[in-house]
């Protein structure tokens, strides 16, 4: 979200700039026209507020091609490890979660196993209207009872984001261990789970 002094220097550098529009062409600026800062000022935070939260996610909307597409709530999918383990051969393919929290300007990203869990500390949706995609910096800390085979460890991840509304993510992974691995997510639903059981109930069919 936009900070409140950024909107105030905004709108103080459009009226001045307004101002100097009506000096130049002849005429003499007002000062009673400086009452209207301050209601500028909480419109503008108002509109960007409504912008951030939901206006950006509206269906018409989302067919801008410049607005970040939405991929908000928590993913099921498959994810395969190139990762070899002492055996010589990687391990097998197992079901992941992803979190996505998510308003216009930002993004967060948290991916369950059922060994451990990755957040993201830096991530972005970008879209140029043909392709989108989802990036993130991540840290990873698998459970106390894996350390032994698998250390904390960063990494990054890029996803293609697939359709209008978003029906898919597909990617990779890499990390600072010599590891990566390829992740697809085919479903999704809108609650966001704290946890690896709290995903798996989520997907599970209602009684």
């Amino acid at each position: 979200m936009i900070s409140r002094i950024r909107v105030q220097v905004i709108v103080a550098l459009v009226m001045v700039v307004f101002a100097v529009g009506i000096w130049a062409s002849g005429d003499t600026p007002e000062l009673r026209w400086l009452r209207f800062y301050s209601v500028a000022v909480v419109v503008v935070l108002l509109a960007l507020a409504a912008w951030d939260k939901w206006l950006w996610r509206l269906p018409f909307v989302q067919r801008v091609a410049s607005v970040p597409p939405d991929i908000r709530g928590t993913w099921k999918g498959d994810l395969d490890s190139f990762w070899k383990y002492e055996t010589g051969s990687p391990p097998p393919r197992k079901t992941a979660y992803l979190v996505v929290r998510q308003s216009a300007w930002r993004v967060s990203v948290v991916l369950f196993t059922d060994e451990s869990r990755s957040v993201s500390s830096l991530a972005m949706v970008s879209s140029d209207g043909m392709t989108a995609s989802l990036d993130y910096m991540y840290l990873n800390r698998p459970d106390s009872r894996f350390e032994d085979r698998s250390r904390i460890h960063h990494g990054s991840a890029s996803f293609d984001i697939i359709g209008l509304p978003a029906t898919r993510l597909r990617g990779r992974y890499w990390t600072n261990r010599d590891s990566r691995g390829e992740l697809d997510f085919t479903a999704r639903v809108p609650k966001i789970a704290e946890d690896y059981q709290e995903a798996e109930r989520a997907f599970m069919p209602s009684s």
